[in-house]
C-alpha cells in the first residue's frame, strides 16, 4: 500500500471518529419565521439543541439532518467541507431553513434539531458518528420531547428524516417500536448504507473500492463498530409506518439498489420510492424538497389529515 492510499484511508476513517462540526449559519428569522430555541435530552441523556417553529395547527413535523450537517444545513461552499465533498461533485451550500418556511406556510409546526456531536448538540460516545446506531436515541428523544410539551403533546406527528437522520430513525424503530405508535408517517431523504457510500468514495478518491475491507478495519479500530454493526439497508425492515422514500437516482455516492432494497424490505404496505433525476449530485436530493415540495407535502397531507 502506498502512502497516498494509506493517507486517504486514514482520512475517511477519521470522518467517523471525529468529523468536523459544521456551523449554524442560518436561522428561521431569515425567512421571517417566529421560532423558539429549545433544548431536550436524547433517550440516553445527551443534550440536544433545536428550533421549534409554531404554526396555527395541530400538526407537527420533526426534522433532522444528514451526517456532518446540522439543522440549518451545511456550508459546503466553505472549507473544509468543500474539500471533503468536492470530489463527489457536491460543493454548493445546503440551507435547510427554506424547508421550514415551506412547511410553516403549509400549516405545520416544525421541530428541527441537531443530532449528537453535530451543530450545537452535546458531545457523546467519544465524538464518533455511528451511522444511526446511537443517533437513534436522539430520534427517540425528539419524540419524547414533543409528547411532553404542553403545546405539542396532542399534535399529530410526522417525521422528515434526512440521510443519517433517516438511518437513525430506522435504528430508533428497532430500539423502541412502541415510541412510534403515535407517528403518522415518515418522509425519508436518502438514507444510505456505509459500505455503499464508502466504496463509491474510495473510487472517487482514486483509492479503489477493493480497499473497503481495510477501511472497515480502521473504522472498527477507531469506533469499535464495523460497517456491519451499523444501520444499513436491511434495517429498513423495522419501518412499520407509511413512508415516502426518495433520493438521487444517479448519485455519484450511492447506487439505486441501496434505496430499492430499503423500500422493498419496509414492513408496511403504504410506501413509495421516488427518484430525483437529471443530476449526479447528492446535494440535489437534499435540496429537492425546497425546489419541488408538492410530492412530500401531498404525502403529509394524506397522512396527517
Amino acid at each position: 500500500m502506498n502512502t497516498t492510499t494509506d493517507a486517504a484511508l486514514d482520512q475517511l476513517a477519521h470522518g467517523f471518529t471525529s468529523p468536523p462540526r459544521s456551523p449554524i449559519l442560518h436561522t428561521p428569522a431569515e425567512e421571517v419565521l417566529a421560532y423558539e430555541d429549545v433544548t431536550f435530552p436524547s433517550a440516553d441523556g445527551v443534550p440536544l439543541e433545536g428550533w421549534f417553529i409554531p404554526a396555527d395547527s395541530d400538526r407537527l413535523i420533526i426534522a433532522n439532518h444528514p451526517m456532518g450537517f446540522n439543522r440549518a444545513g451545511l456550508p459546503t461552499h466553505l472549507q473544509p467541507w468543500a474539500s471533503i465533498w468536492g470530489p463527489s461533485g457536491n460543493t454548493v451550500e445546503v440551507n435547510f431553513v427554506p424547508d421550514y418556511r415551506i412547511l410553516h406556510e403549509a400549516g405545520y409546526n416544525v421541530l428541527a434539531y441537531d443530532l449528537r456531536n453535530m451543530g450545537l448538540s452535546g458531545a457523546a460516545n467519544g465524538g464518533m458518528v455511528t451511522s444511526g446506531l446511537y443517533e437513534g436515541r436522539d430520534v427517540l428523544g425528539s419524540l419524547s420531547y414533543a409528547a411532553q410539551r404542553r403545546d405539542t403533546a396532542a399534535m399529530r406527528v410526522s417525521l422528515f428524516s434526512r440521510c443519517l437522520g433517516a438511518n437513525s430513525t430506522f435504528a430508533a424503530m428497532r430500539q423502541d417500536a412502541a415510541a412510534f405508535d403515535g407517528v403518522h408517517s415518515l418522509v425519508a431523504c436518502q438514507p444510505v448504507s456505509d459500505r455503499v457510500i464508502m466504496a463509491r468514495m474510495l473510487d472517487l478518491l482514486g483509492v479503489g473500492a477493493h480497499h473497503l475491507d481495510e477501511l472497515d478495519r480502521r473504522v472498527k479500530l477507531g469506533t469499535s463498530l464495523s460497517f456491519g454493526e451499523r444501520p444499513d439497508a436491511a434495517w429498513a425492515r423495522h419501518v412499520r409506518i407509511p413512508t415516502y422514500l426518495y433520493g438521487v437516482h444517479d448519485d455519484t455516492l450511492t447506487v439505486p439498489a441501496d434505496l430499492e432494497q430499503m423500500h422493498d424490505v419496509m414492513n408496511v404496505e403504504d410506501k413509495h420510492l421516488a427518484w430525483v433525476r437529471d443530476t449526479t449530485a447528492r446535494w440535489d436530493g437534499y435540496l429537492e424538497f425546497q425546489r419541488r415540495p408538492e410530492p412530500m407535502l401531498d404525502w403529509w397531507r394524506r397522512h396527517l389529515a
